[in-house]
């Protein structure tokens, strides 16, 4: 079977859209192992970004993740966060893409999310043995970024504007799930 985004293929958005939605594990029917290299960092961004979008259409929090191989440059993991669709407390961006891409390495790769990490995550992106971080938007969650840096970890900010007003919008939206998210039912306001 002939993959159908080739080597050589400019990554629009259309592709990157089939390749966030589609199960990682099928990515390789999907995409022709030279595409990979090509992909920025911006475009590994956009991934999370799409999965963050997906979230926000199924009624969940707008947090994407994508883990990459570092000497391939392939995804081997890729999660969204399923607090409300998976009724999961801790199944965020990260955590998704973690538990997707398995028991592997996490020391060769890299880890990009939508969204600044919350504490639970930056921990388990420390203890997972994660080299580098790329974070797409710390203006709506100033997050953790220098106690990765302080553990060692390589932050990158790679702000992508659409990630930003997808999540100010869901906060303004729906603060109180917002809260949720971060803090638990103990952190959101007593009605």
């Amino acid at each position: 079977m002939t993959p159908l985004i080739r080597s050589g293929s400019a990554a629009d958005e259309a592709e990157l859209a089939a390749i966030a939605h589609m199960p990682t594990r099928s990515l390789p029917i999907l995409v022709d192992g030279g595409f990979w290299p090509q992909l920025s960092d911006r475009d590994f961004m956009r991934v999370a970004v799409l999965l963050a979008r997906k979230s926000y259409d199924e009624g969940g929090c707008p947090i994407g993740a994508v883990i990459v191989d570092n000497a391939s440059r392939h995804i081997v993991g890729k999660g969204h966060n399923t607090l409300v669709q998976e009724n999961h407390p801790y199944n965020h961006g990260e955590t998704a893409a973690i538990r997707d891409a398995g028991r592997i390495d996490f020391s060769a790769t890299t880890l990009y999310t939508s969204l600044s990490p919350c504490a639970i995550c930056a921990n388990l992106l420390h203890m997972r043995g994660f080299p580098r971080v790329v974070v797409g938007d710390v203006t709506s969650a100033k997050g953790t970024e220098t106690w990765l840096q302080q553990q060692g970890l390589q932050v990158d900010v790679l702000e992508d504007a659409e990630g930003i007003a997808l999540y100010q919008r869901f906060r303004a939206e729906q603060p109180d799930l917002e809260l949720e998210d971060w803090r638990g039912l103990a952190g959101k306001p007593q009605q």
